[in-house]
C-alpha cells in the first residue's frame, strides 16, 4: 500500500452510514446504490471523506478492508467529529494519509476550514491560484478588518509535489485571496 495516490476522487456514488462502536460503514441502498468494491473504485489504503465540500464535513477516515461493494471497515474514529453519519453523502480520495490524524489538515471549525486536496494541472486559475500540482494543504479563514468587515483568506502549501493527479468535484478551489 502506498502513502498516497493521484486520484482526489475514486468514488463518490450514493450516501454511506457509519456504525462508530464497529468501524463499519455501509453504503445506502436506494437508486443505483452506494457502491465501494467496483472496479477502479475505493481500496484498502484509500481515505474515506464523511460529509461534503462546503457542507457539513463529518472527517476523513483511512479504509481497512472492503467486505463487500457496499460494506467498508475504516481503522479508527479518531479524525472523525463524533457526530452521527447516516445517509451522508462521501467521496473516496488517495490523498496522503498521514494527513487523516494531523489536525492541521482535518479540522473544520466556524472560523477555518483545513483540508488537503489534489490539484492538477487544469485548477488554478480564477481568483485562487494553487501553488503548484499535487497534494496540497489549505487553510482558509476568516479575516477580521479594521472596519469591521470581514475577509475570506486562504493559506496553502504543497504537501506533496507530484504531476498527474485526477481530480472531481470535490477539489474546489476557493475564490478568495490568498493570505
Amino acid at each position: 500500500m502506498s502513502l498516497w495516490g493521484n486520484s482526489d476522487n475514486v468514488t463518490s456514488r450514493g450516501t454511506v452510514s457509519l456504525d462508530y462502536s464497529t468501524g463499519q460503514v455501509t453504503g445506502n441502498a436506494g437508486g443505483s446504490g452506494t457502491q465501494f468494491g467496483t472496479v477502479g473504485a475505493a481500496k484498502t489504503g484509500d481515505v474515506i471523506r464523511f460529509g461534503l465540500v462546503g457542507g457539513t464535513y463529518f472527517g476523513d477516515a483511512v479504509i481497512t478492508g472492503i467486505t463487500s461493494a457496499r460494506v467498508l471497515t475504516i481503522g479508527s474514529t479518531a479524525g472523525l467529529s463524533g457526530a452521527a453519519i447516516a445517509s451522508t453523502d462521501f467521496f473516496v480520495s488517495e490523498l496522503p494519509k498521514y494527513t487523516v490524524l494531523d489536525s492541521t489538515y482535518s479540522e473544520k471549525s466556524t472560523t477555518a476550514d483545513r483540508r488537503v486536496y489534489g490539484i492538477s494541472t487544469s485548477m488554478g486559475s480564477g481568483s485562487f491560484t494553487a501553488p503548484g500540482q499535487g497534494w496540497v494543504g489549505v487553510t482558509t479563514y476568516m479575516q477580521t478588518n479594521p472596519d469591521g468587515s470581514t475577509t475570506l483568506r486562504v493559506k496553502s502549501e504543497i504537501l506533496v509535489a507530484q504531476s498527474g493527479i485526477s481530480t472531481g468535484a470535490n477539489s474546489i478551489l476557493y475564490p478568495t485571496n490568498e493570505g
